[in-house]
């Protein structure tokens, strides 16, 4: 439910900590609920989450969001826009506030011409995202919405998160009325 790398993490700061990087590496912070990729735009910057929370979600047509994961510590975002060199495929927002290393592109395509151990930790991650997109698959499939609520209900408790109810029907692919069915539930045991 929650994702972090530490092994991206302790790459990243690694390579912040070398001088010949410095001009292409960036900190930042990021206020909660700031958008820094928006689904269908350009990546301009690799990100690294160096602190905090993020959320990874689709917007539909129809209005609606469909968040995929919540990000933590050490987790990429926007190599695989970088990688295919095509628009973003989904929106990332600050649920905390937020950390983030910024990498310009050019830097992490020249790394990724001449860098083993980053295209090492690039096919763990895609890997690692294939096994839970298909873990989290089933797992909706093979159990109730209420089962899915307390795990997302134990994440939000033990990170002190602050989840609106849009956010947690949007993470378990609900309506809001239905979330409100599944609480109620919560609230009679």
């Amino acid at each position: 439910m929650l994702r972090t790398n530490n092994e991206f993490l302790s790459y990243i700061k690694e390579l912040y900590s070398d001088n010949a990087y410095t001009r292409y590496i960036k900190v930042r912070q990021l206020a909660v609920d700031t958008q820094f990729l928006t689904q269908g735009e350009r990546v301009h910057q690799i990100y690294i989450i160096k602190e905090g929370i993020a959320k990874c979600f689709f917007s539909e047509e129809n209005g609606k969001d469909y968040i995929l994961e919540f990000l933590g510590k050490g987790e990429i975002l926007g190599e695989i826009e970088a990688i295919r060199e095509m628009p973003c495929l989904c929106n990332v927002a600050a649920v905390t506030t937020l950390e983030v290393y910024s990498i310009s592109i050019k830097l992490f395509n020249d790394l990724m011409d001449k860098d083993m151990r980053l295209n090492k930790l690039l096919l763990k991650e895609l890997a690692e995202r294939m096994v839970n997109t298909s873990s989290r698959a089933s797992f909706q499939q093979l159990y109730t919405v209420e089962h899915g609520l307390a795990k997302l209900l134990e994440l939000r408790d033990k990170q002190q998160l602050q989840l609106s109810k849009e956010d947690m029907a949007a993470y378990l692919g609900i309506t809001l009325r239905s979330l409100n069915r599944a609480l109620k539930g919560f609230s009679h045991h």
